[in-house]
């Protein structure tokens, strides 16, 4: 499973840091290469690991399938780590059939993908209104 979400992670942060290095000297940047870069950075946003702090690898990959497929494409880049751990809280409390699937399984059939993208996508719409009031308030 770690594999399926992990193997593109390598190509795409090689092209995000040319690009970074690329940007640095160009201001003008078509819309699809800044797209990229926002990817990028918020790629290397959930690769961040607090120490001490061991995730299980269905929380893991639920957040690289999120960050890789551009699920987290909406969320801003200083909000990143804070959404994360909002993010397993909220799989772990909602969504614990769907990661006991996903350890069950150790690979992201379609089907799983499927429901992964919808869970993940139910916790950003049940998180938004949230952000833009009082942080926590109205969340189940």
């Amino acid at each position: 499973m770690m594999k399926q979400v992990a193997a593109p992670l390598r190509l795409d942060l090689a092209q995000y840091r040319e690009l970074a290095a690329f940007a640095q000297f160009g201001s003008d940047l078509d819309p699809q290469t800044q797209k990229r870069l926002e990817r990028g950075k918020r790629v290397s946003e959930v690769l961040k690991q607090d120490l001490y702090h061991p995730l299980a690898v269905e929380l893991q990959v639920a957040t690289l399938f999120g960050a890789t497929t551009g699920l987290l494409d909406v969320i801003p880049v200083v909000e990143i780590r804070t959404f994360e751990r909002e993010l397993h809280e909220h799989l772990t409390r909602f969504e614990a059939p769907l990661l006991d699937e996903m350890r069950k399984e150790r690979a992201l059939s379609d089907n799983l993908k499927e429901k992964l993208t919808a869970a993940i996508q139910r916790f950003i719409a049940e998180r938004t209104p949230a952000t833009s009031t009082t942080h926590g308030e109205g969340r189940p």
